[in-house]
């Protein structure tokens, strides 16, 4: 295999590799984020910015719980939407999740019926 061709090789996996990874989002941190980058997380309008912006006024945010604690309009489904979204408090994503990694794993749980209701296993025989 030639220097060329090998070369050529390589450009090509690169560009297949870009091509394919999709957009990058960077991440926003909170405690040092202006108006316009909150903004840029979805879910945060130039409302809930505003309330972050004059929250932060008070002393930054030490952790997930703070902010949610802090803001009003921040709680947890929500922030975790954020967190996903690309936005990180002192760092960190919201449980420790890499910011910006949606998963696409849900949080809502199945909810069972207890055997007495419904439940053919709870039927007396006649």
């Amino acid at each position: 295999m030639s220097v060329k061709s090998l070369a050529a090789s390589v450009a090509a996996v690169l560009f297949a590799l870009f091509a394919f990874a999709g957009p990058a989002r960077a991440a926003v941190e909170v405690n040092g984020a202006d108006a316009s980058q909150l903004e840029s997380i979805k879910g945060i309008g130039p409302a809930l910015s505003g309330k972050i912006l004059a929250e932060r006024k008070q002393g930054n945010f030490k952790d997930w719980s703070d902010l949610e604690t802090r803001v009003v309009g921040v709680g947890e489904k929500n922030a975790a939407g954020f967190s996903r979204a690309g936005l990180t408090v002192s760092g960190k994503a919201k449980d420790g999740a890499p910011a910006g990694a949606d998963t696409g794993a849900s949080t809502k749980t199945a909810s069972k019926k207890p055997a007495s209701e419904g439940s053919s296993t709870s039927l007396a025989k006649k």
